[in-house]
């Protein structure tokens, strides 16, 4: 580890990345990723809760339609999804003189709608394999006690469903933040695009993507201590006494 770090500190040294112009262009498009993954990751769960539960209807008027979305988003991949909201909506006639115009010309809202809609779809995935693998005899329970069909999701299906996916909607959290590095292909100064302005300006690749390598791992190992933190606390009662 030693001998590792030796070799790698001549390009986390390096005069480009320690100017107070390279610091602010990284501290500027960490903020930058994080409100992208925050917001869309936020978005994606609002979105997942409900169309998980219709996921799991056995109505297929009510599933079927959900099953197609969420089979095509995960189906594609995230940059071609980033590619149609950043630059196929632009060719729709009349919109650059519509009130959806806003959209098209800031590129966040773009990278925001396909994050969000990659997000949502693969959560909802997570929360339909945790409904489906609900204990029947806790709905049973739920029956005999007088609940309905919503107070049953409320207090007894989406509680235990939650706990049960949360080990896989970290992972889904942290292939989001990797998957964001995509950003910078539609001029959206991530931290990646922080990485590509220093390797233009100072012609020094190697210093700019492994210190934005480093940042990216820092968040990640941030995150993942956070959900181990969290299911700790939520799957305490499964410890044995």
């Amino acid at each position: 580890m030693q001998e590792w770090l030796t070799h790698i500190a001549p390009f986390l040294t390096h005069n480009a990345i320690f100017t107070p112009a390279t610091l602010a262009q990284y501290w500027s498009g960490l903020v930058t990723t994080v409100q992208l993954v925050f917001l869309s990751l936020v978005i994606g769960v609002v979105l997942a809760v409900p169309l998980s539960v219709g996921r799991a209807s056995r109505n297929w008027f009510i599933s079927g339609p959900i099953w197609i979305y969420t089979y095509v988003f995960r189906g594609t991949p995230l940059l071609i999804q980033l590619y149609i909201a950043y630059y196929g909506f632009a060719f729709v006639p009349g919109v650059q003189q519509s009130w959806f115009a806003f959209f098209i010309n800031n590129p966040m809202y773009p990278a925001l709608l396909s994050f969000t809609l990659n997000t949502a779809a693969y959560t909802t995935e997570i929360f339909y394999g945790a409904i489906r693998a609900t204990p029947k005899g806790e709905i049973e329970a739920a029956r005999a006690y007088g609940m309905s069909t919503f107070t049953t999701y409320r207090r007894i299906v989406l509680p235990s469903a939650f706990r049960r996916a949360l080990p896989a909607y970290g992972n889904e959290v942290i292939f989001m933040l990797h998957a964001s590095a995509i950003a910078s292909a539609v001029t959206i100064t991530d931290l990646t695009g922080a990485a590509y302005y220093v390797y233009a300006r100072f012609y020094s690749p190697f210093p700019a993507f492994i210190f934005v390598a480093f940042v990216y791992m820092i968040l990640s190992f941030s995150i993942q201590g956070g959900f181990r933190l969290l299911e700790k606390r939520m799957l305490r009662h499964l410890k044995p006494a």
